[in-house]
């Protein structure tokens, strides 16, 4: 069984970020990249299933720009057997995204197809189901453990109740919580490696898909500052801020 892996290129958890002088987008300049978090789940996940021997082989694929590269040779190094990169440098949304990823899908037909829950750049948590609504493909999100056997994917993820467990048969999309596993240290050895492995680079007309985008951003601003905190004398004071101040009770 092939898994398809996808991944995205983002601003680094670590770093803090701001707003660009003219308040059209966050400035990205000069800050390191990373490949996001729950996509590095995803990656550690299919590697994990590869080395059970429920899968043959693992596909990275990403959408971007070229130094998209960076990020698809760390899921090398991780395990993935193969990368793909759909460079382009238009503005990718999730739907765009998902239109890319199903015409991936359609040419490596793979039995599984794992994604990280949402990116920590946008938040969206779109591009998942879209994947599989487009493929036709039953899902299962927020995955917090999978087991594949006898053609089907076995996803327990966490509910506002506690746990669910769902059955999906295969070809599947998947999307990865954080508690689905903790990715592995990407050694020197195994970055060396992954510079020889074989990286497919398309564009998105190569794929026949059309990722004008849909949606402007207008503006973009930081969050107000926080003020600081006060003490007060009793519980009578208290109550009095909550309903005159901060207007909560």
């Amino acid at each position: 069984m092939k898994i398809l892996v996808a991944v995205k290129r983002v601003v680094d958890a670590n770093v803090k970020v701001s707003v660009a002088s003219d308040n059209t987008k966050v400035d990205l300049s000069n800050l390191k990249m990373a490949m996001n978090p729950f996509c590095e789940i995803a990656v550690e996940e299919a590697v994990r299933l590869k080395e059970a021997g429920v899968a043959t082989e693992v596909v990275a694929v990403s959408a971007g720009v070229a130094q998209c590269q960076e990020t698809l040779r760390t899921a090398l190094a991780i395990g993935a057997d193969r990368a793909i990169l759909i460079e382009t440098s238009t503005e990718l949304q999730p739907l765009a995204v998902a239109k890319l990823l199903k015409a991936v899908v359609e040419k490596e037909q793979p039995g599984l197809v794992i994604l990280g829950k949402q990116a920590i750049d946008d938040d969206s948590n779109q591009t998942g189901q879209m994947v599989a609504a487009l493929a036709g493909f039953p899902q299962a999100t927020f995955a917090s453990k999978v087991t594949v056997a006898d053609g089907r994917a076995s996803v327990s993820r966490e509910v506002d109740g506690g746990t669910e467990t769902l059955s999906v048969r295969l070809p599947a999309v998947v999307t990865t919580d954080l508690r689905l596993n903790a990715p592995r240290y990407v050694t020197l050895p195994s970055i060396m490696k992954a510079k020889k492995k074989p990286l497919e680079t398309l564009k998105p007309e190569d794929l026949g898909v059309d990722i004008t985008p849909r949606l402007k951003t207008l503006t973009v601003s930081e969050p107000p500052k926080r003020a600081a905190g006060v003490k007060v004398a009793d519980v009578t004071a208290l109550v009095e801020k909550l309903k005159a101040e901060a207007k909560v009770l």
